[in-house]
């Protein structure tokens, strides 16, 4: 009997409790952080087709139109693939020749203060801009897109319609056709998730709401909020802080070349002459460009690159500025066996190896499968008809 009761109580011991996880006052407050969704938005001040309806329309018929390209074959849409996670699931992007970096979503991209993974851009109109006119992408120039909107008369008019009289000088046309690119991007937001249902039925007290969220992605939350410190950097409703860090990737490039980061990308943005202290900005405040007016490039930038918000991330691999890790468990052990002489950091560090077990890995993979809805966010098509 002895014996029969010793093994109950150790079957009990080892067993998953009956009520599954159950969060304390702590992590709860972690939790509701992360939402709720969508997240409120302002239109760019500096981008006055910004939030318009006219603008989006417009934007949405440039980016999937392969004529912005110097080949006349390659569209905004053919590296930022609706079905593919608005990315295009390649190690590194590729334009008219490889690239150096992974392909970001444009999913939620006007959350976003600093645009591309090294924050070279302050606005999404002048970080559009560059793929348009960058040789190694789609190659045009600004004088081939001002020739190719002036030759199209339904693009004309849409493009009246978003700004007003068709401006003569070609810069600012082309930098217009990229405000237009942008509006549209601002408008692709991810769908709520089984996380956000779980996370509102949290707020709220439901427990049959709380319940119908998987035990093994409570299990990786907790994680993720808790001893895994996810939440330090991956945090608010679109779980990411926007800003920049070394997370251990290697940063070379080639053999005597490498990959800066963050501390080039900072002399870009202060150099540009698109940045919102400019001239092409159609911001009145200039508290609008108080972000960049503050930018001071430190010696700790080199390596850092932006950290990625999680929404839609299980359709968006391979990871990493550089694509080096194919899938989500690759990202998760990658942190779990954390090389921290790897790592520059001033002052205390945040990251540290998880020693993850194996379950404990799986668990964290499921709860990051959750920030991804059942389908795709897919483009409202163009409406059909000339503009007039």
């Amino acid at each position: 009997m002895r014996s029969l009761v010793l093994a109950l109580l150790a079957w009990v011991v080892a067993a998953p409790s009956a009520a599954g996880v159950v969060f304390n006052a702590e992590e709860k407050r972690a939790i509701l952080a992360h939402g709720p969704w969508p997240a409120p938005w302002r239109p760019d001040a500096s981008n006055r087709a910004s939030g318009t309806a006219e603008g989006i329309d417009y934007g949405r018929r440039l980016f999937f139109d392969p004529r912005l390209s110097a080949s006349g074959k390659l569209a905004c849409a053919s590296c930022h693939v609706p079905a593919l996670g608005w990315s295009d699931r390649q190690r590194v992007g590729v334009g008219k020749v490889p690239l150096d970096r992974n392909t970001p979503s444009v999913l939620n991209v006007r959350h976003e203060r600093w645009l591309g993974r090294d924050g070279a851009s302050d606005s999404l109109w002048s970080h559009a801009l560059k793929p348009l006119t960058d040789e190694r992408e789609m190659g045009s120039s600004v004088d081939e897109l001002a020739a190719f909107l002036r030759s199209d008369a339904d693009l004309r008019c849409r493009h009246v319609r978003a700004f007003g009289a068709l401006p003569a000088d070609n810069l600012l046309l082309a930098v217009e056709i990229a405000k237009a690119l942008a509006a549209f991007q601002e408008s692709l937001i991810t769908p709520r998730t089984a996380f956000d249902r779980f996370r509102d039925a949290l707020a709220r007290g439901d427990g049959a709401g709380m319940a119908r969220y998987p035990e093994p992605a409570k299990r990786g939350l907790r994680i993720f909020v808790g001893r895994g410190n996810c939440a330090v950097c991956h945090f608010g409703p679109t779980f990411s802080n926007g800003e920049f860090a070394d997370i251990g990737v290697p940063f070379f490039l080639a053999p005597g070349q490498v990959d800066s980061g963050r501390h080039g990308g900072i002399a870009s943005v202060q150099k540009d002459r698109f940045n919102r202290m400019g001239p092409f900005s159609d911001a009145r405040d200039p508290a609008d460009a108080v972000a960049i007016r503050h930018l001071v490039q430190e010696h700790r930038h080199w390596g850092e690159f932006k950290v990625p918000g999680l929404r839609e991330a299980s359709r968006t691999g391979p990871y990493m500025h550089a694509g080096s890790h194919a899938t989500l468990l690759d990202v998760v052990r990658h942190y779990s066996e954390l090389d921290v002489e790897r790592l520059h950091a001033d002052g205390e560090r945040i990251l540290r190896p998880l020693f993850l077990s194996p379950r404990a890995s799986l668990d964290l993979v499921a709860f990051l499968e959750t920030l991804s809805a059942p389908q795709p966010l897919h483009p409202v098509k163009p409406r059909p008809g000339a503009c007039s």
